[in-house]
């Protein structure tokens, strides 16, 4: 086994540990045996959680080995980084609050970060040259680390609002908290049906125009939606409804649409699923796991996980990030979409320290604002890195 083949294993080894953690976490909270019995299930978990993390510290040595670049340096490799920043901020949360109940949402959270990074391409590729530099690891480390620690914020905060919105009635409270869990399955929905077509091998090729010459891309699901002014080469696939609108701005704009169409079918045909088993909203059929847990206790590691994270956020995203685009593009500062939306980040969750800190604003409408922070996060991550073009295009 070379060490590609090594780092790849170590990466799935990783996730099946967190996977089989979160079933242990479970245990001990809805185990309703002694609490000898309790606290083995919690440390078989918390264990399985610190040998998974290991893994996958195992690869991320190898294949910054093999690159000879730290791995950090596209969407794959970032957004796993992101998934095992998460991991790390719970481990040390756990250590010091000792919360069980912690790792049955936070881990969940991570697999489906790392699941989504393996949907994109894990080649192994030389840096541009505007990312040939010491600053690449410092910059983009320090981003996803902040990103990670906010990320424990998000969990806590959701599993605030679970346990202390009323679930008996439906209101305005209920429909935005389904709406989160319900993208939350949607990025699931992602996961299943990508790997699925991945699996079945599913090609499909066409070509369009961009600017004056015309260039090919290669679809792995099928196409509901076409590149604009698209021809599709592959014979016996399915023919694009329509194609992709103009202001769809981006390379491969049809193909990153057309899977954002299919995410939003596989997950809510997902979503429905599981509300037709449960018989009930999500939130309130999660509500009875949070019953003994306290809502103070909650409030204080959402709060500490801010304070924590926007530190380091504003090391890497504003001030690491602008000392390299002096080096790289020779301006601390321009309007590029991605650093557009670091900065509307940092400005939200500067907001969020002022308002707890000067309006009293703790408990619910301070979870709300954790929760709308990492979906600001998200929304970098996802969209402007699919989406918009720009310098950071590259990712």
């Amino acid at each position: 086994m070379d060490l590609l083949d090594l780092s790849s294993t170590a990466l799935y080894t990783a996730f099946v540990l967190y996977l089989v953690a979160t079933f242990f976490f479970g245990a001990t909270i809805r185990d309703k045996r002694t609490d000898s019995k309790k606290g083995k299930a919690d440390k078989i978990a918390i264990t399985l959680t610190i040998i998974g993390f290991i893994a996958q510290i195992v690869y991320f040595i190898t294949r910054w080995i093999v690159s000879g670049h730290a791995p950090v340096s596209n969407l794959f490799e970032f957004t796993t980084f992101l998934g095992m920043a998460l991991v790390l901020g719970f481990i040390i949360i756990y250590m010091y609050y000792k919360l069980s109940f912690l790792g049955l949402f936070a881990l969940p959270i991570a697999m489906i970060i790392i699941a989504y990074a393996s949907m994109f391409p894990t080649d192994v590729a030389p840096l541009v040259p505007s990312l040939q530099s010491h600053w690449l690891y410092i910059h983009v480390t320090t981003v996803a680390l902040g990103q990670g620690i906010l990320g424990i914020s998000f969990v806590v905060g959701l599993m605030y609002l679970i346990k202390q919105i009323d679930q008996t009635v439906k209101s305005k409270k209920t429909t935005w908290l389904e709406l989160v869990l319900y993208f939350l399955v949607v990025t699931l929905g992602f996961v299943i049906i990508t790997s699925s077509f991945n699996l079945a091998g599913y090609k499909a090729t066409f070509e369009y125009p961009q600017g004056s010459t015309l260039v090919t891309t290669e679809y792995h699901l099928p196409a509901i939606v076409g590149p604009n002014e698209g021809t599709l080469i592959t014979e016996g696939v399915m023919s694009p409804l329509f194609d992709a609108p103009t202001w769809f701005q981006g390379e491969d704009a049809g193909r990153k649409f057309n899977t954002v169409l299919w995410s939003i079918i596989t997950g809510s045909i997902l979503y429905l699923i599981i509300r037709v088993i449960l018989r009930k909203r999500i939130g309130a059929a999660l509500q009875p796991l949070l019953r003994n847990v306290k809502a103070d206790l909650l409030d204080e590691i959402e709060y500490r996980s801010v304070t924590i994270g926007f530190p380091v956020f504003t090391l890497g995203g504003l001030i690491f990030a602008s000392i390299w685009a002096e080096i790289a593009w020779g301006r601390f500062w321009g309007w590029d979409p991605k650093e557009v939306w670091a900065l509307i980040t940092w400005f939200f969750y500067a907001a969020y320290l002022h308002l707890r800190l000067s309006r009293g604003w703790h408990g619910e409408k301070s979870a709300w604002l954790a929760v709308a922070g990492f979906g600001i996060i998200m929304f970098n991550l996802i969209v402007v890195n699919l989406v918009f073009a720009g310098l950071h295009s590259y990712a």
